[in-house]
């Protein structure tokens, strides 16, 4: 009877303590794999998972004698019990480290997506109909700034419903025009020429529904160059938010536009916001627009025009857009964001009071959307950016993440894009917890004077308001980003009186 006691323990313990010898091997090389923890760090959790195995061996040699003398030890049940929790817990640290090596390989993209949709509107005759339900029905198209993509949607779209009936408008405006005034039942529009849409309807978002997109893929043209050793040279990353809901590969219009320049020897970031009126010359023609008119051309015309303007190299990008903000917030439990004044959205109707605001994710999407509403208008909309993006790391950064970990990156998935490698990422990250560095982060903005003109490259005859960049404010923004990328450490005098905080 003894004998079967013994071969029963020992048959028990062998297979606890070999699932988490298991466990811990497979943590150490999905940890390994992720590159993010420092020789030094890695070494300590190899010795702590080794030194965890040898103390459950040694209490399973306790248990082996007390098993001999017939008797049975109640430390002996405790450490099998414990074991089997370290088991799971390695298990399960082992699916994070392997998530998030998946989220940071998947991440980067080169890839543009240009979306073509069929929009009718939501108080008309076909308000809720599906695309079957537009069999017959008069549809309205322009060609005004391309016509390759579109007639391919086209084609597809007749591929469902038949041959159907077009009226060809001149511009984006007029077929906008048309669908109100019910020339046209449905119009067949890309998604980056939505402004000349909004144009004479600032509710079209709100006023119309799409019943069909249509995607194509197209890689885009590298115009970035990274540098040898993210951790040794100085970059800058040109961060985007485009005004789209789904893929945030959609090409559309470029509504944040920040150079972030990273100096990681001086331990150094600069933030610079440019507004999405600020008017700027095009790299493509040299003609004068505005710049979140530059994402109609893709994200490489805004990287080059932007290069022109600020004198500068971008390395690197990063791209988000409606969904990408709405999902992370939420994700993070939402964020804290001090507002500098009182207003009520212009869309979801939001009050924001002057001081601390609780947003959740479309709260927060609504809160950096508006312009209208703040005495400064786009240049207000721009410090409120820089006010979400700080509170977002701030949240990110806190120990709460660890318990949101998995939700964060299913929401970040999809809705977040860079052309950084995951190696360059991974290397940042190590980077920063071998040296737990504190950094100087520093916020500019640019300023200008707004007036109304007719002479936009994109909707050129069509009076619109754009910001001309005051010169003075070119050249100091343009001297701070050569300071941080020399390694000469700026203080907060030096961009004082240049807006951020």
């Amino acid at each position: 009877m003894k004998q079967n006691k013994f071969m029963r323990f020992m048959t028990s313990r062998a297979l606890i303590l070999t699932l988490q010898v298991v466990a811990s091997g497979v943590l150490l090389y999905f940890v390994y794999l992720t590159k993010l923890l420092p020789v030094k760090y890695f070494a300590i959790l190899a010795a702590v998972l080794a030194v965890l195995v040898l103390l459950f061996w040694i209490i399973i040699q306790t248990g082996k004698k007390k098993i001999v003398e017939g008797k049975t030890s109640k430390r002996t049940i405790i450490s099998k019990v414990l074991s089997l929790i370290v088991s799971i817990v390695l298990v399960i640290g082992s699916t994070f480290a392997a998530r998030g090596n998946t989220f940071l390989n998947n991440v980067q993209t080169t890839t543009q997506k240009y979306a073509i949709n069929v929009i009718v509107l939501k108080d008309g005759d076909y308000g809720t109909a599906s695309l079957d339900g537009l069999k017959g029905v008069n549809f309205g198209r322009s060609y005004e700034k391309e016509k390759a993509t579109l007639n391919k949607a086209l084609a597809q779209m007749e591929e469902t419903i038949d041959t159907q009936k077009y009226t060809t408008y001149d511009t984006y405006s007029q077929l906008a025009d048309a669908l109100y005034n019910k020339e046209v039942d449905a119009i067949v529009v890309g998604t980056q020429y939505k402004s000349m849409l909004e144009l004479n309807h600032e509710g079209f978002d709100e006023e119309t529904r799409i019943v069909k997109t249509y995607e194509f893929d197209k890689k885009a043209k590298s115009v970035t160059t990274a540098v040898t050793d993210v951790t040794e040279k100085p970059f800058n990353v040109y961060v985007t938010g485009i005004d789209t809901y789904g893929s945030v590969s959609t090409v559309s219009r470029s509504d944040v536009n920040l150079i972030v320049t990273v100096n990681p020897k001086t331990k150094q970031i600069l933030m610079t916001s440019i507004p999405r009126d600020c008017e700027i010359e095009l790299h493509k023609n040299g003609k004068m627009d505005k710049l979140t008119h530059t994402g109609i051309y893709g994200v490489e015309e805004t990287i080059s025009t932007i290069e022109d303007f600020l004198d500068l190299d971008v390395n690197y990008y990063a791209r988000t857009n409606f969904s990408g903000i709405t999902n992370i917030i939420d994700a993070l439990g939402g964020v804290t964001v001090d507002s500098d004044y009182e207003f009520t959205t212009r869309h979801g109707n939001y009050h924001i009071v002057k001081g601390e605001n609780e947003l959740d994710g479309d709260k927060g999407l609504c809160f950096v959307r508006e312009r209208y509403n703040l005495p400064s208008g786009d240049y207000d909309r721009g410090r409120n950016q820089q006010k979400l993006l700080k509170a977002m790391l701030n949240k990110a950064m806190s120990p709460k993440i660890i318990t949101n970990f998995q939700r964060i990156l299913t929401a970040i998935e999809g809705c977040f894009e860079t052309n950084m490698s995951s190696d360059e990422i991974k290397s940042l990250i190590n980077m920063q917890l071998d040296d737990n560095a504190e950094w100087d982060v520093f916020n500019v903005q640019l300023d200008g004077k707004g007036y109304m003109t007719d002479q936009t490259y994109s909707m050129h005859g069509t009076s619109i308001y754009v910001m001309k960049p005051y010169a003075s404010y070119v050249k100091k923004i343009t001297k701070l980003i050569d300071c941080v990328e020399n390694g000469d450490k700026i203080t907060e005098n030096d961009v004082k009186g240049l807006g951020g905080e």
